[in-house]
C-alpha cells in the first residue's frame, strides 16, 4: 500500500509537465540541509557552526569582487532560504501563480520567464550593488525575483482573474499582486535597493513579455526546438465554418477569457459550455500543441 501511495504521490507531483514542485523541493531540501548541519553543531558532533558560512557561500554578493570569488552563488542563490516563514509563503506563493499561469499558458514560457528573470535579476542586483555606496556587505537570497516575474505576466495576461479567499470573497488577482508588489518593494527598499531595483525590473520584464506575446512575438521561442517540417493550417469549409489555427502565437481573444473568468468566478467551472472549456483547454495547451 505504500507503495502505491508513493508512486501516486510521485505521479500526481513531479509527472505532470509542471516544473514548480521541482523548484519547491530543491528550495525544501536545501533550508532542511542547511539547518542539519546546524543542528550538528548545536548537538557538538561538529566544532564549528556551517550555516553562516554555507549560506554566505550559496548567496548572491552585491559587488562584482566578492561575485568573482563565487559565481556559482547566481544559480544557487534562488533555492537559499533561512527563515521558515519565508520559504513557506514564497512556495505556496509560487504554487498558486503556477497553477494559474498553467491554465493560460505552457511550460516553455514558464521556464523562459522563470530562468530569465531569475538570471537577469541576479546580473541586475550585482550591477547596481557594485555601483551604490553602503551595499558591499548585503546578499540576495531566494526565489521572489522570478517569482515576482511570473506573477506580473500573468496578471498582465488576465488582469480580471479572480480568487475566491476565506472571509472576503471574490478579489480581483491584480489587486493582490499591486499589494504584494508593493510590500516587498517597501520592504527591499528599506533592507536592500540593489535588490529593490532589480525587483521592480522584474516586474516588469513579466509585464513586457506578455505584451510581446499579445502583439505575436514569444520570447520563450529561443527555448524552442526546431522543428523538421512546418506546421501546416487546416481549413474546413461548410455551413459550421471551423478553422483550426496552428500559429505558434495564438491566444483565445481577451474579451472572451475574461468573459469566461467571470463566469468562472460567478457560478464556477462546471457551469461552462463545451466551446468555452475548448477555449480554456487551447489557451493552457496551444503553445505545446504548436512547438511540441
Amino acid at each position: 500500500m505504500n507503495n502505491i501511495g508513493l508512486k501516486d504521490f510521485w505521479r500526481q507531483t513531479y509527472k505532470t509537465g509542471s516544473p514548480v514542485p521541482l523548484v519547491i523541493s530543491i528550495q525544501a531540501c536545501l533550508f532542511v540541509l542547511i539547518y542539519f548541519l546546524d543542528l550538528l553543531f548545536e548537538l557538538k558532533i561538529i566544532s564549528h557552526s556551517l550555516l553562516d558560512p554555507l549560506v554566505r557561500e550559496l548567496s548572491l554578493p552585491s559587488s562584482f569582487s566578492s561575485f568573482f570569488e563565487q559565481p556559482l552563488s547566481l544559480f544557487t542563490s534562488n533555492f537559499v532560504y533561512v527563515k521558515l516563514w519565508t520559504i513557506l509563503f514564497d512556495s505556496l506563493w509560487l504554487y498558486w501563480v503556477g497553477q494559474i499561469f498553467f491554465t493560460f499558458l505552457n511550460k516553455r514560457q514558464f521556464l523562459f520567464i522563470y530562468i530569465t528573470s531569475w538570471l537577469f535579476g541576479g546580473i541586475l542586483y550585482v550591477g547596481f550593488g557594485s555601483l551604490l555606496p553602503m551595499s558591499s556587505d548585503l546578499q540576495l537570497m531566494g526565489g521572489s525575483l522570478p517569482l515576482a516575474a511570473v506573477l506580473a505576466a500573468i496578471v498582465t495576461l488576465v488582469p480580471k482573474y479572480e480568487l475566491r479567499l476565506l472571509l472576503i470573497g471574490n478579489i480581483k488577482l491584480k489587486l493582490i499582486a499591486i499589494i504584494y508588489f508593493g510590500l516587498e518593494f517597501l520592504a527591499l527598499t528599506l533592507t536592500n535597493r540593489p535588490a529593490a531595483i532589480s525587483y521592480f525590473a522584474v516586474i516588469l520584464f513579466g509585464m513586457g513579455f506578455t505584451y510581446a506575446l499579445k502583439s505575436g512575438m514569444d520570447w520563450s521561442t529561443i527555448f524552442q526546438k526546431k522543428q523538421n517540417k512546418p506546421t501546416k493550417m487546416k481549413v474546413v469549409v461548410g455551413t459550421n465554418i471551423h478553422t483550426n489555427r496552428k500559429h505558434r502565437y495564438d491566444l483565445p481573444n481577451q474579451a472572451e477569457i475574461d468573459a469566461i473568468l467571470d463566469k468562472i468566478s460567478v457560478s464556477g467551472y462546471d457551469s461552462l459550455t463545451n466551446p468555452e472549456k475548448e477555449t480554456l483547454f487551447r489557451a493552457s495547451n496551444s503553445g505545446d500543441k504548436v512547438d511540441g
